[in-house]
């Protein structure tokens, strides 16, 4: 057993460690704090991909002092719900993702849109379907991933048609899984988007009962946190400058772009080509037209019940800059 002056000089000792791992816990607890990263979600298919693959965002993001860490998504919804749990930081989706988050009260806020690209999401049938207009959809079963896009292609084009929503059977399937029902014949049709829908399109023949022409704008949005916008607006521009610096590159080098775009998502060229064609690449700030334009698939929305409460657009729009 150790004598007093021995306890006391291992007393000291422990006083000491204890001192030490404290100031290195100090230590490593402020280099945290200084780390900065903006965590960015994107889907296999859109500019935030290409932006991923390119590494164009580190390098306008290092003279700021921030990183970047990138996430994949199956589809908006899954997105955004990483968005409310504080899981990412920027991300898009398009039309309806936002207004379901939104209601559900996550804290969003639009920072830029795409122009309206509504040939890049449709309604298909197989290619031997005995359906031959939107009106043929009554009492059928409809694949769709909830809360997308395409949720509000298929409300609004079943209003058009005269076929109450309720009198559809919606299925709620992610891409994989309704492209796997609608071949075995376990939908009647299918509700989805490109780059899906123009793979659909070439390699079963399925056949468009109607796409968002004269029915949606099919708009995607940029989105981010009001804290981290509030905390970060200069890394929110500087996403957003490399979303348009890509964007730019895809518009004048659509070949190119489906080539790179191929081994990224398994999709032939040719097909991504067709699917490029059909989307906007030119991110812009949120206008008050486009802010008018979502409200409107906001209160669909809440008229048919699919969203908890009314919201406001514009209450989750990025004030314009002073």
């Amino acid at each position: 057993m150790p004598d007093a002056s021995s306890r006391l000089s291992l007393t000291r000792r422990g006083f000491a460690a204890l001192a030490a791992a404290g100031l290195v816990a100090g230590w490593a607890g402020a280099a945290c704090a200084q780390e900065k990263v903006v965590r960015i979600g994107y889907q296999k298919y859109g500019t935030l991909i290409l932006l991923k693959n390119k590494g164009l965002l580190e390098d306008k993001l290092k003279p700021l002092g921030y990183s970047v860490r990138w996430s994949e998504f199956p589809a908006g919804p899954q997105l955004l719900e990483a968005l409310n749990a504080g899981a990412i930081d920027f991300g898009n989706t398009g039309e309806a993702p936002p207004i379901f988050a939104q209601a559900a009260g996550a804290p969003l806020v639009y920072v830029g849109y795409e122009p309206a690209a509504p040939e890049g999401e449709a309604i298909l049938v197989p290619k031997g379907s005995p359906l031959k207009s939107v009106a043929d959809l009554k009492g059928k079963t409809v694949a769709l991933n909830k809360g997308s896009n395409v949720h509000y292609l298929l409300v609004r084009a079943l209003e058009k048609a005269g076929v109450a929503y309720a009198d559809i059977k919606p299925a709620f399937l992610t891409p994989a899984d309704a492209r796997a029902a609608f071949e075995r014949g376990s939908v009647d049709a299918w509700a989805i988007w490109d780059p899906f829908q123009a793979a659909a399109e070439k390699t079963i023949e399925a056949r468009q009962l109607a796409d968002g022409t004269g029915i949606v704008s099919n708009y995607q949005f940029y989105f981010t946190t009001q804290s981290f916008a509030d905390r970060a607006p200069q890394v929110v521009d500087a996403v957003l400058a490399g979303v348009a610096e890509i964007g730019a590159w895809v518009k004048a080098n659509p070949k190119a772009a489906a080539a790179e775009f191929s081994p990224l998502i398994g999709i032939p060229i040719p097909i991504l080509e067709v699917a490029l064609a059909r989307q906007q690449y030119d991110v812009k700030p949120i206008t008050p037209a486009v802010t008018a334009q979502q409200q409107e698939v906001a209160d669909a929305f809440f008229k048919l019940g699919l969203i908890p409460k009314a919201i406001r657009i514009s209450d989750a729009v990025r004030a314009p800059k002073s």
